[in-house]
């Protein structure tokens, strides 16, 4: 900022005008630190006139972490050695005729079994006989009484024969419809004889059925 001064077109003021300004600057700032000297203490100056000291802090490069230690390796299994035997050399003494080969069983040849026999069928039975004409077996009594009332029918007897043709038990399978048909017929089967039932060469009791026709026709 310029200080104006009159006389301002005179070279000689001009220069003279110059000096007293610069005189003037020197002076304002002489007064300036005087008045710095007188407010702040002489320790104050001495630390703000103290040079700045720039430390620069050196980066420290980041460390990686630690790589595991490598698996163990497994321990090679110890290998037997194979022991070759040594090869069997002959004795140059022993003759090759003193060997002596071992004879070898025969195996005979499996004998076929036959199969036992099949047991032959037993023979079928032959059913016990009445009516064959030698029997000479008689024919059953007429009541009277049936007679005069007329009474007539058919009763059938399962007769048990004996292995010697006789009759063991008489039993009326069916009924003549009349009580005194049935009881004369039964007791003229209970004395028949039979033909006894028979398997190949041997007598068998049997039961055999009769039948038995009681009728006024037959009678005449």
């Amino acid at each position: 900022m310029g200080i104006f001064y009159p006389n301002c077109g005179n070279p000689a003021n001009r220069s003279g005008g110059q000096g007293l300004s610069f005189a003037g600057v020197v002076a304002g700032h002489i007064a300036v630190l005087a008045m710095l000297a007188l407010a702040v203490p002489a320790e104050r100056l001495a630390e703000l006139a103290h040079p700045i000291a720039v430390r620069l802090i050196e980066t420290v490069p980041e460390v990686p972490p630690p790589l595991p230690p490598p698996p163990p390796r497994p321990k090679p299994t110890p290998r037997t050695p194979v022991r070759t035997p040594p090869p069997v050399v002959a004795s140059p003494v022993q003759s090759a005729a003193s060997f002596t080969v071992a004879p070898q069983p025969q195996v005979s040849a499996p004998v076929a079994v036959a199969p036992p026999p099949a047991p032959e069928p037993a023979p079928a039975l032959l059913a016990a006989r009445f009516d064959a004409d030698y029997l000479n077996n008689p024919k059953p009594l007429y009541p009277h009484i049936s007679r005069r009332l007329g009474e007539e029918g058919k009763v059938v007897f399962r007769v048990l024969v004996s292995a010697e043709g006789e009759a063991k038990q008489v039993e009326i399978k069916r009924s003549s419809g009349f009580q005194r048909l049935d009881q004369a017929a039964k007791e003229a089967v209970a004395r028949w004889r039979f033909v006894p039932a028979k398997r190949g060469d041997q007598t068998e009791s049997a039961w055999v059925v009769v039948p038995i026709t009681i009728s006024l026709k037959t009678e005449s």
